[in-house]
């Protein structure tokens, strides 16, 4: 089976990477999705022999790198966003787009808790109550950011 539009999933990636560095106003920084979480899902639910474990580990390892985070939480959290994503893909993958931003919803919510847990771990700073809006917006964009994957993915049907 030739594969289109091959150059998708690494552009996709960076694409998901700067915007994560993109300087907000303080007012709205709580509220910026996981762009890359968001990305990540979108591939390893549609592309899962060429996004697994490994490659969303290696990417969480860049995150932490450009955002000078902790190092290993990204993967931590990417991880476990994957691995249940891959646990339920089959299924997931049937699902209306509408349906599937719930369960992506509730994929971002699960990585704010594993985020506040391991920062409570650690004696890190918590996240602000404002940090607990982004999965929502992460939810709503789920529809659009679908859809538009999909079309550069597969390119013009004719």
């Amino acid at each position: 089976m030739i594969r289109r539009n091959q150059w998708v999933l690494p552009v996709s990636v960076i694409v998901a990477l700067l915007l994560g560095l993109l300087p907000l106003p303080p007012v709205i920084q709580p509220l910026r999705p996981y762009w890359l979480a968001l990305v990540l899902a979108y591939w390893v639910i549609e592309e899962p022999d060429r996004v697994g474990l490994g490659f969303v580990f290696i990417a969480g390892v860049i995150a932490d790198l450009l955002y000078g985070s902790l190092l290993g939480e990204q993967p931590l959290r990417l991880v476990i966003m994957t691995f249940i994503l891959q646990r339920f893909r089959a299924r997931l993958r049937f699902f209306p787009v509408s349906q599937q931003a719930l369960a992506i919803g509730g994929l971002l919510l699960n990585d704010r808790i594993v985020t506040a847990a391991l920062h409570l771990a650690l004696g890190e700073a918590t996240l602000p109550w404002s940090y607990w809006w982004a999965p929502l917006l992460g939810m709503l964009l789920w529809p659009l950011l679908f859809v538009l994957l999909d079309a550069v993915r597969l390119g013009k049907r004719r």
